[in-house]
């Protein structure tokens, strides 16, 4: 049957039909959905797992049991997950596993821009990369056959433009796979040093084979053109701006297997052509190894190494045509994110900036408290990196920042690798104050379910941790708990803990106001005869809130009524819309 489909879902729909059985995987955007929608498959058991790391080594697990499993993730999150992976190339699989990973080429919703081919070079295992939905499908079948084949873990690895743009698929049945005996193996699957060096001849050789592969692999293939003046080779989305572009003009060598490279394909296409041009982007992978092969590809083009190309971008750097589109006569003015309306931590962010904290922050949609008016955040790094470096930063900057410092970070976050950096700060004994933003959800990626919310992937009751009784069991006798919408609370408790001589945990509670389950207030109005025009409420950055004719207004479709800016006001203007009675 044929369906359009997100090519995140076909990828899931790949799983299905490949006969995939365990899933395991941390929501990252562009790779969110993938679970999310193989969940929907009850044949496939699929979990959110706390980080990374952790789904990837329990994807290992199921295969190791004898069963085809997946983990997926975005690019960052592979750098949690490259300690396993690694290793897992020398160990091989026993069922096939397959391991998705998205990139973002344009840091739409990432910190960095990494690619993600690198990881398949260094690490020494085979990569896919597909170009559309249909590929996606068809590609995450085919990793499942390459992993069996070979021995080893498949990277299958989606771009943001691959994993949320739509194509037409064509779907089949699940094929139900008999699971393969777990056979007790000491010398591959124990890497101690001794086994470890003798894998390593197996991870060499096997690269030899799957380069042998590719050279005759039907994803690798050459489609013709018309002038043989120039030769593109070129993958993934950049493939579809290619054609686009220049249609059958040129001779397109197009990789859906991004490692190992097809020596003998690549050198066979640069010779029918004039001229040879690599279309790729972010680093030059493919150029470089096509360099080393004596190919020497042009320069004149100059693709840029940094965000994420487009169909204008190709066309005025291919054929030096006009960009095609028109542009807008009026200039779109900017539109910078900002936190939701009613959004939990903007009461706490405004505490921080009022008292003057240095504020060391996390990954997630708080980081969004970095953005004027509140500017209350100094440093943003990875996953978890605030409670280490809150402790660091102490450590050398004793008296003189221990009063004035706190790290922040969420509750899926601190779940994901929070935990590790409080032991230090127990164990090591920094006086540091560490906000846990507990919103009950992990907001960032789409509201999906964590260790601390009590609900697992599909919404049914599962295993809750207790965030109070984790830090306090973790060595810290100071654990306050806080509604960030009672701003005198929030600057009290602050105060209280940065001010103590010892460790402390602040728990900053309250839903997401974008979960379905909160009922809201009424929301709030502006008595224009009250307003001075003082702008107090405008030093919360609350979207609901404006300025028109030198008074408040509030916008009644954004506002929850949650009552931060009532507290601002010298002169209670604001008033809830709720009739009595």
């Amino acid at each position: 049957m044929r369906e359009l489909m997100l090519g995140n879902a076909a990828v899931a729909r790949g799983l299905y039909e490949a006969g995939c059985a365990v899933i395991s995987s941390y929501p990252g955007t562009p790779s969110t959905e993938i679970t999310e929608e193989a969940a929907k498959y009850d044949e496939i058991y699929c979990e959110w797992a706390p980080n990374e790391k952790v789904a990837m080594e329990t994807a290992f697990g199921a295969c190791l049991a004898g069963k085809r499993s997946f983990c997926a993730m975005k690019h960052v999150g592979l750098n949690v997950a490259a300690d396993p992976l690694f290793t897992m190339a020398y160990t091989g699989v026993n069922a096939g596993m397959v391991i998705g990973v998205a990139d973002d080429p344009g840091m739409h919703s990432s910190q960095n821009e990494q690619d993600s081919r690198h990881y398949a070079r260094a690490a020494k295992v085979p990569m896919l990369e597909p170009s559309d939905s249909a590929e996606a499908l068809e590609f995450a079948k085919l990793a499942y056959e390459l992993s069996e084949e070979f021995d080893t873990p498949v990277l299958l690895k989606m771009c943001t433009r691959i994993a949320h743009s739509q194509s037409i698929v064509r779907t089949s049945e699940r094929v139900e796979r008999d699971g393969k005996p777990y056979e007790k193996n000491i010398a591959k699957y124990v890497m101690m040093p001794a086994n470890a060096i003798r894998r390593h001849p197996f991870v060499e050789e096997r690269t030899q084979k799957l380069q042998r592969w590719a050279e005759t692999a039907p994803i690798n293939r050459v489609e013709e053109g018309r002038d043989h003046k120039l030769g593109i080779i070129t993958s993934s989305t950049s493939y579809q701006y290619v054609k686009e572009v220049c249609g059958d003009t040129y001779p397109v060598l197009k990789l859906g297997m991004a490692w190992p490279l097809p020596d003998q394909k690549l050198i066979d296409f640069a010779k029918s052509v004039e001229e040879l041009v690599v279309v790729e982007e972010l680093d030059p992978i493919i150029s470089d190894y096509c360099a080393a092969l004596g190919l020497k590809p042009s320069g004149e083009y100059d693709f840029p190494r940094l965000g994420e190309f487009s169909q204008n971008l190709v066309a005025d750097r291919l054929t030096h045509t006009f960009p095609m589109g028109r542009a807008l006569e009026d200039e779109i003015p900017n539109r910078p994110p900002v936190m939701c309306a009613g959004c939990p931590h903007r009461g706490l962010f405004y505490t921080l900036s009022k008292n003057k904290c240095t504020v060391l922050g996390d990954i997630g949609c708080y980081t969004l408290g970095a953005v004027a008016p509140l500017s209350a955040m100094d440093m943003t790094l990875c996953m978890g990196g605030s409670i280490s470096a809150i402790h660091g930063f102490n450590k050398a900057g004793g008296a003189e920042t221990e009063g004035k410092t706190v790290a922040v970070i969420g509750d899926s976050t601190f779940m994901h690798s929070g935990m590790t950096g409080l032991a230090n700060i127990a164990y090591n004994r920094s006086n540091s104050t560490v906000i846990i933003l507990d919103n009950s959800i992990t907001g960032m990626t789409g509201h999906q379910q964590n260790p601390t919310t009590g609900y697992n992937i599909k919404g049914d009751p599962a295993g809750k941790i207790d965030l109070e009784s984790l830090c306090k069991a973790m060595g810290f006798n100071r654990v306050r708990v806080v509604d960030p919408y009672d701003l005198k609370a929030c600057d009290t408790v602050l105060k209280e803990e940065l001010a103590a001589a010892e460790p402390s945990v602040i728990i900053s509670r309250r839903p997401c106001a974008l979960l379905k389950y909160v009922k809201h207030s009424a929301p709030l109005t502006v008595d224009t005869g009250k307003c001075v025009g003082c702008k107090s409420c405008m030093k919360i950055g609350c979207p609901a809130i404006s300025m028109k004719e030198g008074k408040a207004r509030v916008d009644a479709t954004l506002c929850v009524g949650c009552g931060v800016c009532q507290q601002l006001c010298a002169v209670k203007a604001f008033a809830s819309t709720k009739k009595e009675g």
